[in-house]
C-alpha cells in the first residue's frame, strides 16, 4: 500500500502563487507517473500535469500550461507543483496522484488540498 500526502494549499489572490508538495510514502517502489488532478466546485476531477518518472517528461492541461510547472525531488519521491499567476478558475481541491511500475488502475491518491483563489 502506498501512502500519498500533500500539502501546500491555501488561499491568495488572483496572480499569487502556491506550491503543492506530493510525497509517496517511504519505500515505495519506482513510480511509473507521479501527478496532479484536480477537482473545481461542481465539477469532474480533471487532469492538471504529470511527470514520467522514468525520464522525467512532463505534460500539462492546456488551461495551465505556462503558468504551472511540475518537478520532482527523485530521491524522496516527491513531486511539486508550482502554480504561478493563478486564476479565480484554479479554485479546487487539488489531488496527487501516484502510479507504480507494473501496476494497472488509477493509482494511488492522496486526500487532497484545498486551493482558492480569491480576492
Amino acid at each position: 500500500q502506498v501512502h500519498v500526502v500533500e500539502s501546500g494549499g491555501g488561499s491568495v489572490p488572483p496572480g499569487g502563487s502556491l506550491r503543492l508538495t506530493c510525497t509517496a510514502s517511504e519505500g515505495t517502489r519506482s513510480p511509473f507517473t507521479m501527478g496532479w488532478l484536480r477537482q473545481r466546485p461542481g465539477k469532474e476531477r480533471e487532469f492538471v500535469a504529470e511527470m514520467m518518472w522514468s525520464d522525467g517528461y512532463s505534460y500539462y492541461a492546456n488551461s495551465v500550461t505556462g503558468r504551472f510547472t511540475i518537478s520532482r525531488d527523485a530521491a524522496k519521491n516527491t513531486v511539486y507543483l508550482q502554480m504561478n499567476s493563478l486564476k479565480s478558475e484554479d479554485t479546487a481541491v487539488y489531488y496527487c496522484n501516484v502510479k507504480l511500475q507494473g501496476e494497472g488502475g488509477t493509482g494511488y491518491w492522496g486526500q487532497g488540498t484545498q486551493v482558492t483563489v480569491a480576492s
